[in-house]
């Protein structure tokens, strides 16, 4: 579904974002308040995607078409700013959606319904999930987040010294909260079948609660130690 998105901050995250939306075939607006930002803006994205005016200057923002826009995503470098604009986007111009960058770490708490947030990025607090899933995960590819990110795909190949080699799915000793989709062999699909029995190297895709994905590691990793999980974002 194509949305229409207001990007207010044309720094070099809400480029970023502005290009990956596009290029998804969203509709989008970049709003900005510096002069300098706003000519290489143009330059980059042509003066018909641009919009001027002070980051929350509720005039300058309606003009921008705050009040019909689908997201209104806060990506200025100050969380004042952005706040502010999560605020009036949800008590002002009634958006359905808002999406907020985090710059100091430490006013993560602010960024709350209650200052019209519905979903804060702090990059700090990513990159320490990151961290912690890539030691105690091992190989296990996240395929998709659900659920606010708490359950996901995942897909992990089946380790020949593994626990779950050799045996039938409906045998297997899963974690609460995971339930087998599929099991990929040869690169092709065996839809889930309780009476398959799992090769090495066949790789087994999962819907499973992030708090158990260690337990499904240690069941389709080496034997001699936890399994083997690569969280990919």
């Amino acid at each position: 579904m194509s949305m229409h998105i207001l990007v207010v901050g044309g720094g070099r995250v809400g480029t970023a974002l502005a290009t990956l939306l596009l290029d998804s075939g969203h509709t989008v607006t970049v709003y900005d308040e510096r002069p300098s930002v706003l000519s290489r803006l143009r330059h980059t994205f042509g003066p018909a995607v641009v919009r001027a005016g002070g980051f929350t200057n509720p005039a300058a923002l309606e003009a921008a078409g705050a009040r019909s826009v689908d997201v209104v995503a806060a990506t200025t470098a100050a969380d004042e700013h952005n706040l502010v604009i999560t605020c009036l986007a949800r008590y002002h111009f009634n958006v359905p959606r808002t999406v907020a960058r985090i710059v100091d770490p430490a006013r993560a708490w602010m960024y709350d319904q209650a200052m019209g947030v519905d979903v804060a990025i702090n990059q700090a607090d990513l990159m320490a999930h990151v961290v912690a899933e890539e030691m105690s995960l091992g190989e296990m590819t996240t395929l998709l987040k659900l659920r606010r990110g708490k359950y996901a795909l995942v897909e992990e190949r089946v380790h020949p010294t593994a626990t779950a080699a050799g045996r039938r799915v409906g045998d297997l000793t899963l974690p609460d909260e995971c339930v087998v989709v599929a099991v990929l062999r040869a690169g092709r699909p065996i839809l889930h079948d309780p009476d398959v029995i799992l090769e090495p190297d066949d790789e087994l895709l999962a819907v499973v609660h992030i708090d158990s994905a260690a337990q499904l590691a240690d069941l389709l990793g080496p034997a001699h130690h936890g399994g083997e999980i690569t969280v990919e974002r």
